[in-house]
């Protein structure tokens, strides 16, 4: 049980995971949000407000926060009768029973600084006064109940496949259909039970639970999809009524994936059309790289080559440290630091493959005490200009040479960094001097690879060694510029 406490009211919001401070008068305001201010209301907080409304929007909402926190943030001054997550633009509405209680809740918000699992969320009146059934399912999903339900995965730290998901949904009846795609709201997959009883079942009993402890958490919509059509049965995509569908289409790319309206399996529903994808590029190095698979988690669909990054740390980032992080998962065209919005930051990888890597990997990272927010952008690429970084021509851009094994060693950020390119007559005590002042160094090895020294350093955390990476990488070392890459080994 957490206490909020204000001067002039007390009051008890039972949650161990949402907490409030001082309001911090520098935090960056959503530009975006400024067009729905008008100056005819004015409360202690919030210097211009638009017109008071029983719908109230809230920004900053990061994938780790579930439907339930931003409940229970908000039960206290009333009933809430509507609730949407707008999961792409970490944003959401709630709609209050009436006028006065959103009034309340933003007087008293006003105040106290609303946080919930360690994430300040910025709450406003939402220009709309009502929240109808249309706006509810402009994200293509509702609360209209169906037998089939879209399912995001957030906190994503294991691999997610299709054998899983229907080991968590099946319990609820019987899962026919299951396809996973990855969407800019992050790994996604559609389930498609017998009946809509039980699509009603799974969700009241799973939604906001996590898959395993602390991490893979559900959020559930029922989808406004009627079929599923499904051609493929293979780790992506599953038809548990006909178990006679070959695994991939002969003489094609085998990862066919959803897309926005079904992508190459095709989707019955309002709207809906066929959407298929070109090939990845660099297929061979990625076949050589991953057994001709992919990576658990990766649907190798995906053709936006722009990252969106944020939650940056803009004190301590900038667009090389930037390029030595990304650079592990592809080639980098050009990095773009937003000066309207200082955390955050766009980076244009060299394809849509590599760029699912770096969101795939990185999402979640810890950087210089901040949690990475990393998506794929709606702009397709970056144009150029004063404030990009070019680094197309880059000779530190790995995948240019030996692209099947940096493809073999992506990871997520580990405590253990390898470094490479080292002069021959290095010492183990020279390699701690040059990284020490990253953090505390547990351990290091030095050793010798064709001919070649090579060294592994393992760090106290995952977030020290992703510093020393961004940091320390393309630098010199005995007059020698040293890579960096994570490693995958749990010891020294």
């Amino acid at each position: 049980m957490f206490v909020l406490c204000c001067a002039y009211w007390n009051l008890i919001v039972c949650t161990s995971q949402i907490t409030c401070q001082a309001l911090d008068p520098c935090s960056p305001p959503d530009l975006s949000s400024l067009l729905l201010r008008s100056p005819s209301l004015s409360l202690s907080g919030f210097s211009t407000m638009t017109e008071p409304s029983k719908v109230i929007h809230v920004r900053n909402v990061g994938h780790e926060i579930s439907e339930n926190d931003l409940l229970q943030l908000f039960q206290p001054f009333g009933v809430i009768t509507k609730l949407v997550m707008l999961r792409a633009k970490n944003q959401a509405l709630i709609q209050m029973q009436d006028t006065p209680a959103a009034v309340s809740a933003l007087q008293f918000y006003g105040n106290v600084q609303p946080a919930i699992r360690g994430r300040n969320v910025y709450v406003q009146f939402s220009s709309h006064q009502e929240l109808t059934t249309m706006y509810q399912n402009a994200q293509g999903r509702g609360d209209e109940p169906n037998r089939i339900l879209l399912v995001t995965i957030h906190h994503m730290l294991y691999p997610i496949t299709v054998e899983v998901l229907h080991q968590v949904f099946f319990p609820h009846g019987f899962v026919e259909k299951i396809v996973t795609f990855q969407k800019s709201a992050g790994f996604q997959a559609l389930i498609q039970y017998q009946s809509r009883q039980s699509a009603v079942a799974a969700r009241t009993a799973l939604q906001g639970r996590n898959i395993y402890d602390g991490c893979c958490q559900l959020d559930i919509q029922f989808s406004n999809l009627d079929e599923l059509q499904v051609n493929y049965n293979n780790e992506r995509s599953r038809d548990f009524t006909n178990p006679n569908l070959p695994s991939e289409q002969k003489g094609r790319s085998p990862q066919p994936g959803y897309g926005d309206a079904g992508g190459v399996y095709g989707l019955q529903g309002t709207g809906a059309r066929a959407v298929g994808f070109p090939q990845m590029a660099n297929a061979a190095a990625i076949a050589a790289a991953f057994g001709g698979g992919l990576p658990p988690g990766i649907s190798g669909t995906n053709d936006r080559c722009t990252v969106l990054v944020s939650n940056l740390n803009p004190d301590k980032i900038d667009e090389d440290k930037l390029f030595n992080l990304f650079s592990i998962y592809g080639n980098i065209v050009r990095i773009k630091l937003l000066r309207n919005k200082p955390d955050h930051a766009l980076v244009q990888m060299g394809d849509g493959f590599q760029s699912e890597l770096a969101v795939h990997f990185l999402k979640g990272a810890i950087l210089f005490g901040k949690r990475l927010e990393v998506n794929f952008s709606k702009h397709p690429n970056i144009t150029q200009g004063a404030d990009t970084h070019e680094y197309m021509n880059s000779n530190l851009n790995r995948f240019n040479r030996n692209a099947a094994k940096n493809y073999r060693y992506c990871c997520s950020p580990t405590k253990m960094i390898h470094l490479s390119s080292l002069p021959q007559e290095v010492t183990e005590e020279e390699i701690v001097n040059h990284l020490e002042e990253i953090g505390t160094i547990v351990n290091t090895k030095l050793f010798e690879m064709n001919g070649k020294k090579q060294a592994l350093v393992l760090f106290e955390t995952e977030e020290q060694a992703t510093e020393a990476l961004v940091c320390k990488h393309a630098t010199s070392l005995g007059g020698s510029i040293i890579r960096i890459s994570f490693s995958q080994l749990q010891g020294i």
